[in-house]
C-alpha cells in the first residue's frame, strides 16, 4: 500500500497535522527521542523509516542549494533528526487510523482522547525530570492544555502526583518555573472545581505560595503568580466556615498595603516592579471581597476607601486603573449592604476620577491615556449615577451579561487565569456555569442550534439566573459571618 516513496512523503504532509493545537506548542518534550524511544526502533522499509530517510535527505539538499553546494547542511544531523522525529509521531498516529477505517475516517472521539491524555500523562513526567529546560516545557504543556479543555475526570486521579510535582518546583525551581507553577496549580484548582479535591490541594499548597508571597528577595514574577493563585484558588474552594478566606485577605492586604500614604499622606516611592505586584495582590484581595459577609464588609469598606482614594495619583497607569476598579466595586457592595451608602468625601473623590477619565497628559503613553480614560470614566458615571454598562460576553449560542463590577472582577480574574479558553470553560465547567448562573453545560444538536432564543430571553435568564446565586451566596455570607 505504501510502496511509493513519493506517496509516502504525501501522505506524511497532509496528515502530520492532526495534534490538538495545544500541544503542538510543546512539541519537543512530548515527542523528545529520550522520552519516545521507540522512534529510533522503526522496521527497515515501514513508512516512519521511510519518510524519515525522505526527509532527511530533502532537508539537506535544500539547505546546501541555499549555501551554494548541493547537498550540504547547514544544521547538524543530529538538528534535523530531532526535527523529523517529531512528526514522525504523528505520521504513525495518523496511518494506524488509516488502516483502521476507510475513506480517510476522521479519529474517532475515544481514540482522540486517549492520545490526548497520554501526551497529558507524559507532561506530569516531564515535570519530574532533571532537566529545567523539561520541566519548563512540561509545565507550560499543562498550562495550555488545562486553559483549553475541561479534564475533570483524568485530572481526579492524579490531583495528588501533579501537586507534589508543583510543589517541588515552586519550592526549589527557578524564577520562572516558580511562576509557571503557580499558574498551572490555579489552572488545576478552575478544573477540580469548588469541592473537596480543589481544597484539599489548596491547604496542601498555600503554605509554600504564602512563603514566596511574602518573601520580599524572591522575584516580582513569582510572587505576583503566587498573588494571584492564593485569590484565585481560595476562591474556587474556600469552605464555608471562612477560615481559608481570613487568611488569604490578610496575606494579600499586607503587600498592597505598603503602596498606601504615609502618616503626612505623601504616597511612599514604589520600588522597581512593585507597582505590578500591588496591582495583583489588589485584584485578589478585591476577588475575595466578594465572598465576604456584611459584618466584614462594613469593617473593610471604613479601613481601605479612604487609602485607596489616595492612590489614584500613584505614578503607574495599571495601578491607578486596579485601584479605580476596586474602589467602584468597594461602592456596589455597600449600596447592596445599605442602599443609603455614601463614600466619604465623595466630592473630592469624583473631582480625581473626572481628572483621570480626561487625563491628557503627553508624557504618558497614548494607549495607557486611552485605557486610564475609559475605565475611570466607567467608574465616575457609576459613582455618580449608580449606573453600570452592561456588557454582553457571547460563547457558542449562548451568553453571559456582565452588569456589575463584582461580576466583571469575578469575570476578568477567570479570564486572566485561562486566557483565550475562557469561552471554551464557559460552556463546558460546571464551576464557571454556576458562578455566572448558566446552568448545566447544554448538548446541542444542529435544530437546537438554528433555534436561538432572544437576546431579550437570554438577558432574563441570567439576570434571574444570578440573582438566585446571589441569594445563595449570602446565606454562605451568613454563615461565614459568625466565624468572622
Amino acid at each position: 500500500m505504501f510502496s511509493s516513496p513519493s506517496w509516502s512523503l504525501l501522505h506524511f504532509f497532509i496528515h502530520s497535522q492532526s495534534r490538538p493545537s495545544f500541544l503542538l506548542q510543546s512539541t519537543p518534550p512530548l515527542f523528545h527521542p529520550s522520552i519516545h524511544p521507540s522512534v529510533h526502533t522503526s522496521s527497515p522499509g515501514s513508512l516512519r523509516q521511510e519518510v524519515l530517510q525522505l526527509q532527511l535527505s530533502s532537508k539537506a539538499s535544500l539547505k546546501g542549494m541555499r549555501n551554494g553546494v548541493k547537498g550540504e547542511s547547514g544544521a547538524s544531523d543530529d538538528e534535523l533528526t530531532s526535527d523529523v522525529l517529531s512528526h514522525c509521531s504523528s505520521v504513525s498516529e495518523s496511518t494506524s487510523v488509516l488502516e483502521d477505517g476507510t475513506g480517510g475516517e476522521q479519529v474517532d472521539e475515544q481514540t482522540a482522547q486517549e492520545e490526548t491524555e497520554d501526551k497529558l500523562k507524559q507532561c506530569i513526567d516531564n515535570l519530574m525530570d532533571k532537566s529545567t529546560k523539561t520541566r519548563l516545557a512540561g509545565l507550560e504543556s499543562l498550562r495550555l492544555a488545562f486553559s483549553s479543555r475541561v479534564l475533570y475526570d483524568f485530572l481526579t486521579e492524579r490531583r495528588l502526583t501533579i501537586s507534589d510535582c508543583l510543589e517541588r518546583s515552586l519550592k526549589k525551581g527557578s524564577v520562572e518555573e516558580q511562576a509557571a507553577a503557580a499558574t498551572v496549580f490555579t489552572l488545576l484548582c478552575i478544573q477540580l472545581g469548588g469541592g473537596d479535591e480543589a481544597e484539599e490541594g489548596f491547604k496542601m499548597l498555600r503554605p509554600i505560595l504564602t512563603a514566596i508571597l511574602m518573601d520580599n528577595s524572591a522575584s516580582i514574577a513569582a510572587r505576583q503568580s503566587c498573588a494571584r493563585a492564593l485569590g484565585m484558588c481560595c476562591y474556587v474552594s474556600t469552605a464555608e466556615e471562612g477560615e481559608d478566606l481570613i487568611k488569604s485577605l490578610a496575606l494579600l492586604e499586607s503587600v498592597f498595603k505598603s503602596s498606601y500614604p504615609n502618616r503626612e499622606g505623601t504616597l511612599p516611592t514604589p520600588k522597581p516592579g512593585s507597582p505590578g505586584l500591588h496591582s495583583a495582590a489588589l485584584q485578589a484581595w478585591s476577588l475575595l471581597v466578594t465572598l465576604c459577609p456584611a459584618s466584614k464588609l462594613t469593617v473593610l469598606l471604613d479601613l481601605h476607601l479612604p487609602k485607596l482614594q489616595a492612590c489614584l495619583q500613584s505614578s503607574d497607569v495599571n495601578y491607578r486603573i486596579a485601584v479605580g476598579e476596586t474602589i467602584a466595586l468597594l461602592v456596589e457592595l455597600g449600596r447592596d449592604i445599605d442602599e443609603e451608602f455614601e463614600v466619604e468625601d465623595s466630592e473630592s473623590l469624583c473631582e480625581c476620577l473626572k481628572s483621570l477619565a480626561t487625563d491628557g497628559n503627553k508624557h504618558r503613553a497614548k494607549n495607557d491615556r486611552r485605557k486610564q480614560r475609559s475605565i475611570f470614566r466607567e467608574v465616575l458615571h457609576y459613582i455618580e449615577n449608580d449606573d453600570f454598562s452592561e456588557e454582553r460576553i457571547r460563547f457558542g449560542v449562548e451568553s453571559v451579561y456582565i452588569d456589575s463590577w463584582m461580576r466583571r472582577r469575578i469575570y476578568d480574574a477567570f479570564k486572566e487565569i485561562l486566557e483565550s479558553g475562557v469561552s471554551h470553560h464557559l460552556q463546558f465547567n460546571p464551576l464557571l456555569r454556576d458562578i455566572f448562573g448558566l446552568g448545566p453545560p447544554l448538548i446541542l444538536d444542529a435544530t437546537v442550534k438554528g433555534n436561538k432564543i432572544s437576546r431579550f430571553e437570554k438577558h432574563l435568564f441570567n439576570s434571574a439566573a444570578f440573582k438566585a446565586r446571589t441569594k445563595q451566596r449570602n446565606k454562605v455570607r451568613d454563615k461565614r459571618a459568625d466565624v468572622m
